[in-house]
Parts: C-alpha cells; sequence; structure tokens
C-alpha cells in the first residue's frame, strides 16, 4: 500500500480517468504543497490574500480581476448572485430570496448537465430561478432572444464533455445575444486548460477548478470584470459564507497559477503521446479490443486511448472491464462516461511514475481472465448503475 494512505486505511488508486473531483481530482504540484504547508501555521487577513489571488488571476487570464471560491460548482453560483445583487448588501444578505431582482439564468438545453450534480441546482442554490432556451440538440440564436426577459440576471455557458457536441451556438454567438441585450455571460470552465480564451473572447465571468488542470487545491478560480468580481467576492457577506475558501487553498492557487506559467507544456503531451502509444501496442494482440487515439472534445489540447470492447470477442463487455480493473490490486480507474456505448477513455494526465506499465499489465491480466472464462463475463449495464447507487444509499457502512 502507498504509505501515504496506510494511515488513512485507504487503498491505493490508479487514475485513468483524468480530473475527476470523485477521486481527489488532480496530483498537487509541488508548488501548492509547499505554499499550503507554509501558510497553515499563519494568521493572514483573508481579504488581502484575496487581493493577491485576483491579481494573479488577473496575471493569468488576461482578467480585470478574479477571486478564489471553495470549488468551480460554489464559484457558478455566486457569480449568478452577483449578477443578481451587484453590490447591494442588504440584497446579499437576503438571497436566496430574490424579490425585486432579475432572478432568471438563461441555459441552453443542451448545457442542462449532471457534473457531480446538476448544474440547474447550483444556479438554483442562489435563489434564482433557470429558464432553458431550444432544445437538447438544437439551439438557435432565436431561442436565446425569446428566452432573455427583463428578469434575465444572466446567461450561464457550459463548456464540459458532458454536454451535448453538436447543434447549439458556439460562445461568440451567445455572447453577442447576450450582450446586445445587456445580459452577462458567465461560463463553466471546470476541466479547460486554456485559462485565458474565453476571457478574450468577451465573457464576462468565467469560472475554473483549482483541483484539476492546474494541480492546486480543492478550490475555484473566477476571472473577469472587475465590478462583477468585486460582487462576487461580496457574496462572502451572504450566501458565500457557507461556501468559503481558507487560508491554504487560496494561497496554494496562487502558487499553483505561477507554476502553471513555468510548465513544460509541450514536454508534458510529449510524454502522454508516449503512454498513449504503449497502451496500444500492449492492447495489439487482444481479440475484441480496438484502440485509437481520440482529442478532448472541448478542444484542450490532450488526447485519451479510446477503447471499445466486442464482447463476443473479448469475452467481456465494457462495463464489466471497467468494474474489474476497478476492484483488483492495484485498482485502475478508468474514464467511464460512455461504457454503455461499448467503450471506455484511458487519461494519462494524472498518472505517477511507473504508473502506465501498472495500467497495460492490469488491462492484459483481465483481458486474459475473460477469455478463459468457460461463460465469458457479460452482465447488465442497468444492473451495474443499481449497484452503483445501492452502494452509496450504505455509506457509510
Amino acid at each position: 500500500m502507498d504509505d501515504r494512505l496506510e494511515d488513512f486505511g485507504l487503498r491505493p488508486l490508479v487514475n485513468v480517468s483524468g480530473t475527476m473531483t470523485g477521486l481527489g481530482a488532480s496530483i498537487a504540484v509541488p508548488e501548492v504543497v509547499r505554499a499550503a504547508e507554509a501558510i497553515l501555521p499563519c494568521f493572514v487577513d483573508i481579504n488581502d490574500l484575496q487581493r493577491k489571488a485576483s491579481a494573479a488571476i488577473a496575471d493569468a487570464t488576461g482578467a480585470e480581476a478574479g477571486c478564489v471560491t471553495a470549488s468551480c460548482a460554489a464559484g457558478i453560483t455566486l457569480a449568478v448572485a452577483a449578477c443578481m445583487t451587484g453590490g447591494d448588501l442588504a440584497a446579499i444578505e437576503r438571497l436566496p430570496v430574490t424579490t425585486g431582482l432579475r432572478d432568471e439564468v438563461v441555459l441552453l438545453a443542451g448545457h442542462a448537465v449532471n457534473f457531480g450534480a446538476p448544474v440547474e441546482q447550483t444556479v438554483r442554490l442562489s435563489g434564482a430561478r433557470v429558464v432553458l432556451a431550444g432544445q437538447v440538440t438544437s439551439a438557435q440564436r432565436y431561442h436565446l432572444d425569446g428566452a432573455i426577459t427583463e428578469r434575465t440576471a444572466a446567461l450561464l455557458f457550459v463548456v464540459s464533455h458532458h454536454t451535448v457536441q453538436y447543434g447549439l451556438p458556439a460562445l461568440e454567438t451567445v455572447l453577442d445575444v447576450a450582450h446586445a441585450c445587456g445580459v452577462p455571460v458567465i461560463v463553466d470552465a471546470a476541466s479547460e486548460y486554456d485559462l485565458r480564451r474565453f476571457v478574450a473572447a468577451g465573457a464576462d465571468l468565467v469560472v475554473y477548478s483549482g483541483h484539476k488542470f492546474l494541480g492546486g487545491p480543492t478550490s475555484g478560480l473566477v476571472a473577469g470584470r472587475r465590478r462583477l468580481v468585486r460582487d462576487l467576492f461580496l457574496q462572502n457577506l451572504g450566501i458565500g459564507r457557507g461556501m468559503k475558501v481558507g487560508k491554504e487553498g487560496i494561497a496554494g492557487l496562487i502558487a499553483a497559477l505561477r507554476a502553471w506559467g513555468l510548465r513544460d507544456h509541450a514536454a508534458i503531451r510529449a510524454r502522454e503521446a508516449d503512454i498513449l502509444s504503449s497502451w496500444q501496442q500492449a492492447l495489439a494482440p487482444f481479440a475484441g479490443v480496438q484502440t485509437c487515439s481520440e482529442p478532448d472534445p472541448t478542444g484542450n489540447p490532450l488526447d485519451r486511448l479510446k477503447i471499445s470492447v466486442q464482447p463476443a470477442q473479448a469475452r467481456i463487455t465494457a462495463w464489466d472491464l471497467a468494474d474489474a480493473l476497478a476492484a483488483g490490486d492495484p485498482a485502475v480507474m478508468v474514464r467511464d462516461h460512455e461504457l454503455e456505448l461499448g467503450h471506455f477513455h484511458l487519461d494519462p494526465c494524472n498518472l505517477h511514475p511507473g504508473q502506465a506499465a501498472i495500467v497495460a499489465r492490469r488491462l492484459a491480466d483481465e483481458l486474459r481472465r475473460a477469455a478463459a472464462h468457460p461463460h465469458g463475463i457479460f452482465t447488465p449495464f442497468a444492473a451495474r448503475a443499481d449497484r452503483r447507487i445501492a452502494a452509496l444509499m450504505r455509506w457509510p457502512d
């Protein structure tokens, strides 16, 4: 067992799922660990520390100002609140009661996703009401025009692999429509690599996860227009109090941003490409298993290995293979959002040295075990979902 987990009695996990919150998101870079350790014994003026963070976020993103939040989800809720209350301190204290405020948030129907919780609920926590525009796979400019009224506080645009990737207007169209109506646009860019793209496009507030590609502590960062960022910061006098971020989260995020500017991104991409190639070679001998390198659907500069499983030849379904990998020693956690389609992905971005070879070995072991099974391993996909819900309901036992 990894001695860093031994005291907790936890089993080690090899993460080839990606920057997933449920797995701890990412490997915190050494600079973040040092910054958090250095500031934890100290007393600081949190508002002054947030000022330092604002400058670091502005420098990294090209925005006018920034703020650190407890998470990206918290950042979305507080961004919506800011768009409703502005700097009205009395209104900030009244939330989630929105009487007298613009309290509607327009969201493309194809963006009404669940990222671990419903994005609509994340909006409603502020007291706002969600107005869906268009249909799940079809939305046009006129759908946005029709959804925006005098009660519209903001438009939320979600950038995620969870959203529908076709039939919906691009961010540039959304910005054009919203700004013509005087409505600010909030971009949920939780898992996005490019820290400058959305601010440069004209988004009013952009919310990122601090603990994903940045390798920071559990946190969110909001970048955008100075007045709106201030109004978001002021939510700490109201609903933001229950979403407060500690000194270690703020200092750690500042360190993560500084480290990001020094990171050799090209070298990381080259290392990840080599890993994908090694996995393809390891899986080539197995019948019923096809592999291909697939680019990130939202345009992040990274590829993942897509593994398609033909059950009749491989003697196992994609979901049974994923579950066997997760149940083994060490546990290998794959990217499993599309398992019912007969495939999953391997993401190399969170591997420690030597773990790529462990993943290849575990895949080979499970495929050989399935090939030798007298009847094959073919459980219904619906039963898998039921088991996962049942396990949640048994927590903490």
